[in-house]
């Protein structure tokens, strides 16, 4: 039985709601890292060109929003209807590429330096996770996937709660702030983050060996995105945080 990931686009709904049928190519572990390089490469190029265009001067509030919002549609319309991975996916990182490479050049016109640490931290965390995945050290256990899943789907109503909020002027304390408080709260959704590699790694490798339709691999690659780029996004802030203090 294929388990539940954190990672709301990775469940084990998907797959029941994946049409499979004799004879058709099934996803495969190689092809899922193939399309995920694919997918990154994608994202890495969009985000070069919104970040040259910030700092030639170019207004970029409207690509991040545009970004944002674009790949926050995509998102869920793969999710729905995983048989639109293919074609929406590279779309989907395209737009978020456009997103971070914005927002990356703010953080870097306000503190020098920190997105080259926070890509290396983000690379050093995904390694260190597939390490701990394939030597066993943290194992998908059904425990283990019902409590993330609670506490990632905790910290997304949390940043919606704050967002609400935000439109009328009111701040979630200690969420956004530099204060010890602020900065262990940011250290514990580093972590939850990144333990939800553990849950995709696992999701992939079972859908592998269950023989799941081939349009899969293209899923599975988008949902190790998801969880790539949030990492990235929490380590950014979290560095953000502690530069300020400085």
């Amino acid at each position: 039985m294929i388990g539940r990931s954190g990672n709301p686009t990775l469940n084990k709904k998907t797959f029941e709601r994946s049409e499979h049928y004799n004879g058709q190519e099934t996803m495969t572990i190689g092809g899922t890292v193939n399309k995920s390089f694919m997918l990154l490469a994608l994202l890495i190029g969009a985000a070069v060109v919104s970040w040259v265009m910030f700092f030639n001067g170019y207004e970029m509030y409207p690509y991040m929003i545009g970004g944002a919002i674009g790949a926050l549609v995509l998102g869920l319309v793969i999710s729905f209807k995983p048989t639109t991975a293919p074609f929406l996916a590279p779309i989907y990182a395209i737009g978020e590429g456009l997103f971070l490479g914005a927002l990356s050049a703010a953080y870097e016109s306000l503190y020098y330096g920190i997105t080259l640490q926070a890509a290396l931290l983000t690379m050093c965390v995904f390694l260190a996770m597939l390490v701990v995945y394939k030597t066993g050290l943290v194992k998908a256990s059904a425990g283990f996937q019902k409590g993330l899943f609670a506490a990632t789907a905790g910290i997304a109503l949390v940043y919606l709660l704050s967002f609400v909020l935000g439109l009328f002027g009111v701040t979630v304390p200690y969420l956004h702030d530099s204060t010890p408080i602020g900065i262990g709260i940011s250290v514990v959704i580093v972590i939850i983050a990144a333990l939800n590699f553990v849950l995709d790694f696992n999701f992939i490798e079972e859908g592998a060996r269950q023989g799941a339709p081939k349009y899969m691999e293209w899923y599975g690659s988008f949902g190790l995105l998801v969880t790539l780029v949030w990492l990235y996004v929490e380590i950014l802030r979290l560095l953000s945080k502690l530069a300020s203090r400085d």
